[in-house]
């Protein structure tokens, strides 16, 4: 077989019959893809949409592999898979120009709802009440993202999520996610992207754990303008991977290389590439080479800046829709007038289709314009400002191709120049623009977290039991207790990570529950943070319970990327379409030195808004929202305290069902003078500062958040401000890190500002990382003597004759 090496030599029965009616299909297929590409430019270019991207020079091994594709496997690709989306019948022509237009709508755009650029494909996982659907009923599709190579992690996960459906019997009755594992991850990359250390990461993984993942490298020897001896080495992804190929004796991959425009070779090749992952679990790279890209990178830029006139012709030559077509008129399949009327045909639903679509757009946007050109001139009519009214209305009816924003924006202006108006002039306009933004909070900023009836904040709250003589145990033993607990009541629960496995982590809180449950359920991995995260998503973007540990806080920067662009927004960007309520376990705060005592909060805060974050006290804390969490629907970080394993908790009595309430900071301490509020491993040191406090005449009351987002939704702080006027909020993050965030929680969002009598505080930590040893670490983080002498200022400023100065 022409351009493929395989393991095993391919015979004439993995030949598939090319009959001509498949064959046309295809060119059909090839045809609709290419003319929406073109028309795709023709329409950024006329002004309709504000940027276009396209799968140009890519269709003819997408719509190789869309014959293997089945219902219930999973895509996890990039920006140029238009071509296999088309074929596997999960999006429309119309579709496809309406995400071109962000058309807002879910139903004319169901992959974002207008939130995603146009090439970045979703199926809908979820019911629209946020429930799951059937997922093996439909062919299925992960939303894509654009950072180069962020696709690799969560396809690791959809793999394997394959593995444990086929190897974990207790997952044999979730029909609706898999028919036993027996589905493939197909993962799509270009050439200049496998440079990426994420793909490294996860191919490495992936060899390393057999799953069944078939990923296609589209190589048209670009990275934009970078040709490929400056991005791989040996200029080839394919032979710098062949350390990774398998043989009789050791597991690996099958690699594959065949020609983006070689008909049969790509045919036969999938065919291969699909049996091998959907029967072995053997993964599979394809590396597809001599693509072509002929409309360049994107409407961004021409590519005839940085390619050669000779490179220029050999693309033309070897673009794959002439080479097919030449294919088809060789082998007498077609005459070259049955393939000019499928052009003309295919063109013609083409333009159809994106007429369709852009009407569809407009219409709703034609109505809200009209509606505000009214109202405009009624209140020009009325108003002082009429010429200046009746210029913003016409200016707004002169508009080519107008968008909401030119409507919004409008009516915006024209409220601000009526401002001095009488009320009731101007009433009309006001009530249409409330109603406006209402809806637009939909259209744009909605999801952002669950709204389910699953979601956190609708788990019933259940309080922690104890017998009369409860056991002081090691804060460890009350998490494994609950993790114990959770994998025996839920087969859809596993955990994986570093050390997790046969020694139980490193602070002992999975000790021995991998002998007791399996190596499937309490799982060790290598040193990869990236693709630890990847097999948690993927595997609960199919319906599984992942517990995904980074060992230290600090190592969770080596995913934050893949966090940020993919899990913490993925609720959002699919407008409520599709969820992965990961849990990801770490630990953090103090303990020595420079890099495993780091309290990046404000990071996480500020990257990872849409996954909630926990910051329990102890370990008993810790289990209450593990308890929540796998009873919601949302992805969560809990950070546990790094030197708490070893202190002593009481036992629960009822150590699987106690629930924390998310969102709902605990009083630990009742005072009067002053609140003082905090989290994790700050609550000990300021409960010791305010047992000192005491001794001074200063009550203190202080407040555990428990949860940074969810964040006090009952305004539990603003009610103990209104009592003592007075409040400090500290923690062990930088200065304007959480410190300042709980400060913006409560005195911007809640208004607190209105029952203060001193200027609100904080205490962080030095702007360093914390030096080594217990002296950097007094040094370096807030202690009880800080807490102390902070409270103890701000008092003295109230009453300096009762608290003189210290210093």
């Amino acid at each position: 077989m022409k351009n493929m090496e395989s393991l095993s030599t391919l015979t004439e029965e993995t030949i598939v019959n090319l009959d001509k009616k498949r064959v046309l299909a295809d060119y059909r297929m090839v045809m609709i893809s290419r003319h929406a590409s073109l028309t795709v430019r023709k329409e950024v270019f006329m002004g309709k949409a504000k940027f276009g991207i396209y799968g140009d020079g890519k269709e003819l091994a997408q719509v190789a592999m869309a014959r293997y594709f089945r219902a219930g496997d999973f895509r996890s690709g990039y920006y140029r898979d238009q071509t296999l989306m088309f074929a596997i019948n999960e999006l429309s022509l119309q579709e496809y120009f309406a995400q071109l237009y962000a058309h807002t709508d879910i139903q004319a755009e169901p992959a974002s709802g207008g939130r995603l650029m146009n090439g970045h494909f979703a199926t809908r996982s979820l019911q629209d009440d946020g429930s799951w659907k059937n997922l093996m009923e439909i062919r299925n599709s992960t939303a894509d993202i654009s950072p180069t190579a962020a696709q690799m992690p969560k396809l690791l996960g959809l793999a394997y999520a394959s593995k444990l459906y086929r190897e974990n019997s207790g997952l044999h009755g979730l029909k609706q996610f898999s028919n036993k594992g027996n589905e493939v991850a197909w993962g799509t990359i270009g050439n200049a992207s496998t440079a990426e250390g994420m793909f490294f990461e996860i191919f490495n993984a992936g060899g390393v754990l057999q799953v069944p993942m078939v990923i296609s490298v589209w190589d048209d020897d670009y990275g934009i303008s970078v040709t490929n001896d400056l991005q791989v080495t040996k200029a080839s992804i394919s032979a710098a991977l062949e350390g990774f190929r398998r043989n009789h004796n050791e597991k690996g991959y099958e690699i594959f290389v065949v020609k983006g425009w070689d008909y049969e070779s790509l045919v036969n090749t999938y065919r291969e590439a699909d049996k091998l992952a959907r029967s072995q679990h053997v993964p599979v790279l394809v590396h597809v080479t001599e693509m072509t890209q002929p409309q360049g990178h994107s409407t961004s830029g021409s590519h005839e800046r940085y390619k050669s006139k000779e490179r220029l012709e050999w693309e033309a030559e070897h673009d794959c829709v002439v080479k097919f077509r030449a294919y088809i008129l060789e082998n007498d399949i077609a005459s070259r007038e049955e393939l000019d009327e499928i052009d003309e045909a295919t063109r013609k639903l083409v333009k159809d289709s994106k007429d369709l679509a852009w009407r569809a757009f407009t219409a709703t946007i034609k109505k809200e314009l009209d509606e505000a050109i009214s109202l405009l001139r009624d209140l020009a009519e009325k108003s002082r400002r009429k010429s200046e009214l009746n210029q913003l209305a016409q200016d707004l009816k002169q508009m080519l191709n107008p968008v909401r924003k030119d409507v919004i924006g409008t009516v915006r202006k024209a409220l601000f120049l009526a401002r001095k108006e009488p009320a009731e002039i101007k009433a009309q306009l006001q009530d249409w623009y409330r109603v406006q933004q209402l809806l637009n909070q939909e259209r744009y900023s909605s999801h952002q977290y669950s709204e389910s009836a699953e979601r956190s904040a609708n788990v019933d709250p259940q309080p922690v039991c104890y017998a009369d003589q409860a056991p002081m145990v090691d804060g460890r033993e009350v998490l494994k207790a609950c993790f114990d607990a959770m994998l025996e009541r839920d087969p859809r629960v596993f955990a994986i990570g570093e050390d997790v496995g046969k020694i139980g982590d490193v602070n002992q809180a999975f000790a021995g529950l991998q002998a007791r449950h399996g190596e499937l359920r309490v799982t060790d991995t290598g040193i990869r943070e990236v693709s630890i995260i990847g097999q948690g998503i993927g595997a609960a973007l199919r319906g599984l319970r992942p517990i995904t540990e980074i060992q230290y806080l600090d190592y969770l920067i080596y995913a934050l990327m893949t966090l940020s662009d993919d899990l913490a927004c993925l609720h959002y960007r699919t407008k409520g379409g599709q969820k992965a309520p990961l849990i990801i376990r770490t630990r953090g705060h103090r303990l020595e030195g420079v890099w495993h005592s780091g309290s990046p909060i404000g990071m996480i805060l500020s990257s990872l808004r849409g996954i909630l974050l926990c910051v329990p006290r102890d370990m008993t804390q810790a289990a209450g929202m593990y308890n929540t969490l796998l009873q919601a629907d949302e992805p969560a970080i809990v950070i546990e305290v790094l030197n708490g394993y070893r202190l002593k908790e009481k036992m629960p009595a009822n150590i699987g069902e106690f629930k924390v309430a998310l969102g709902q900071p605990e009083l630990l301490r009742v005072g009067q003078d002053i609140t003082l509020v905090t989290y994790g491993a700050m609550c000990r040191i300021v409960l010791s500062a305010a047992e000192e406090l005491a001794a001074a005449g200063i009550s203190v009351e202080v407040i555990d958040v428990q949860t940074l987002v969810p964040f006090d939704t009952n305004q539990v702080i603003l009610q103990s401000i209104k009592k003592t006027n007075r409040v400090i909020f500290a923690d062990e993050d930088v200065p304007g890190g959480a410190s300042a965030y709980m400060m913006q929680q409560v005195i911007e969002e809640q208004n607190a500002y209105f029952y203060l009598d001193a200027k609100p505080v904080t205490l962080s930590a030095k702007e360093h990382r914390p030096a080594y040893s217990s002296d950097g670490d007094y040094f370096s983080k807030p202690s009880t003597d800080d807490v102390i002498e902070k409270v103890y200022a701000i008092m003295h400023e109230a009453d300096p004759k009762k608290f003189p100065p210290i210093y």
